[in-house]
């Protein structure tokens, strides 16, 4: 890791200034558990980290008249442990307790994970330059694509790694993006990019913006949700497949349905053609099968992730009937 100069701002407004004083070679820091990870391998060379730490008040959750509020530097592990989120908004806190280890939860922030960049192993490893940091090829799409995308992938084949994201969507979060000029609230859906819109990140922050506060509604009446998680050990990993369900049950069927697909592609993958197919019609486990191959009738498997669109008929069944049942 090569030496660099360590900002710690005192204010929002502060943080956005060095932010866009040198766009290229300054990094923001929250729990640091990806970018000191991504300095070490050598893959980003930062001139200087803005150290969000210095900022306590970007950390909290906070229930108000129509919405609930969370800063982009809370801990995820304050997420797993609010007894308000425990009880209104399973999905959040399944999503946040199926997190990496009680002791990265402790020091990884939500606004952390929700700009993680990907696991991918070409792009994590040094020696090479491919699509992702500026090369001429996914070296993904004809070699070693197990964990990668199967939906929304081209030219590059990554899948977003984060619980949060799909978990949030699926309560319709939004997203508040501070500046050194102004504040835009976006919806969280909105924040990703496919790499075919742009190969070089995940999301819309442009030079001098930071993520600062994540909010979504109030639990509406009968509204149940659920996260479900797949993955490859049985200890904390990345998901193979996720799926969030938020919807408003109305005997026994999907009156409204958000269904958010992780680990299946380069974005939150919003399952829009199987919320239509479910929506207003009575759960059956045949009318969740259906729903899943409409979904998956855009799927291009590559040659090792084939096995990923069973995952995703089993888990969206799984949630779904599970809403049903609770």
């Amino acid at each position: 890791m090569n030496e660099f100069k360590l900002a710690q701002p005192q204010s929002v407004g502060q943080a956005t200034s060095f932010l866009s004083q040198k766009p290229k070679g300054c990094h923001i820091m929250a729990g640091g558990t990806d970018l000191l990870g991504e300095m070490k391998n050598g893959i980003i060379d930062a001139e200087v980290v803005v150290d969000l730490k210095s900022l306590p008040e970007l950390s909290f959750i906070k229930r108000e008249q129509n919405k609930v509020r969370v800063g982009a530097l809370t801990p995820v592990s304050e997420l797993a442990e609010n007894s308000f989120i425990q009880n209104e908004y399973s999905v959040l806190y399944e999503a946040a307790l199926s997190l990496a280890t009680p002791q990265l939860r402790n020091v990884g922030t939500v606004g952390g994970n929700l700009c993680q960049r990907p696991r991918c192993w070409y792009y994590r490893d040094s020696q090479i330059l491919c699509l992702k940091k500026g090369g001429h090829k996914c070296f993904a799409f004809n070699g070693r694509n197990k964990y990668h995308a199967i939906l929304g992938g081209g030219p590059c084949f990554i899948v977003y790694p984060s619980d949060l994201a799909p978990a949030l969507i699926s309560l319709g979060a939004e997203v508040i993006i501070a500046s050194s000029k102004k504040e835009k609230k976006i919806p969280l859906e909105e924040f990703y990019v496919l790499p075919k819109e742009n190969l070089l990140q995940e999301n819309i922050l442009q030079p001098g913006e930071m993520l600062k506060e994540i909010q979504f509604p109030l639990k509406g009446s009968g509204e149940k949700s659920t996260y479900h998680k797949l993955k490859e050990r049985g200890t904390w990993d990345f998901a193979l497949v996720s799926a969030a369900v938020n919807a408003q049950i109305t005997n026994q069927s999907f009156k409204e349905i958000r269904i958010i697909l992780g680990g299946v592609a380069p974005i939150p993958w919003r399952a829009k053609k199987a919320e239509s197919v479910i929506k207003g019609n009575r759960i059956t486990q045949s009318l969740l099968q259906q729903a899943a191959q409409e979904e998956l009738r855009d799927a291009v498997p590559l040659t090792d992730n084939a096995y990923k669109t069973k995952l995703v008929q089993s888990i969206m069944s799984q949630a779904a009937l599970s809403l049903v049942k609770t």
